[in-house]
């Protein structure tokens, strides 16, 4: 799994951060599979590339806690939700399509074989008496 992390540089009690995309099993400064930004909490500063935090998220790498404030800082977590949103509205409503199909599947498979949507009666029945044995 891909997780969205930090990973540390800079000198001791002068912490330097980048924010990789990174392999969920690999350390914290190990390697990573690609650099998304960087994250100065000394001064505050945060550079990210909103196009390649976003391509990750939409893959479905996960963003530790940190990095997700850091990105809803950014605006990038609102923007992700606002193109799930165009997504969910440009795809089909396939329920609705699935039942409006296997409805009109029933009324053409009852038009081919020119039987009527009533179901039939049983025949009737025969009656049989029952005499007791004394």
């Amino acid at each position: 799994m891909v997780k969205l992390r930090l990973k540390r540089a800079g000198k001791k009690r002068a912490a330097f951060y980048r924010i990789v995309a990174a392999d969920s099993r690999i350390k914290r400064d190990g390697e990573y599979i690609e650099l998304v930004g960087t994250y100065n909490p000394i001064n505050g500063e945060v550079n990210v590339k909103n196009e390649i935090a976003l391509k990750w998220l939409q893959q479905g790498a996960q963003p530790t806690e940190t990095v997700r404030n850091i990105f809803s800082k950014q605006g990038i977590m609102t923007e992700l939700h606002n193109v799930k949103l165009e997504n969910k509205k440009n795809e089909p409503k396939t329920e609705k399509k699935i039942k409006k199909v296997a409805s009109k599947l029933t009324v053409a498979k009852k038009q081919v074989s020119g039987k009527s949507a009533v179901a039939k009666k049983p025949s009737a029945t025969k009656k049989t008496e029952i005499t007791s044995v004394e």
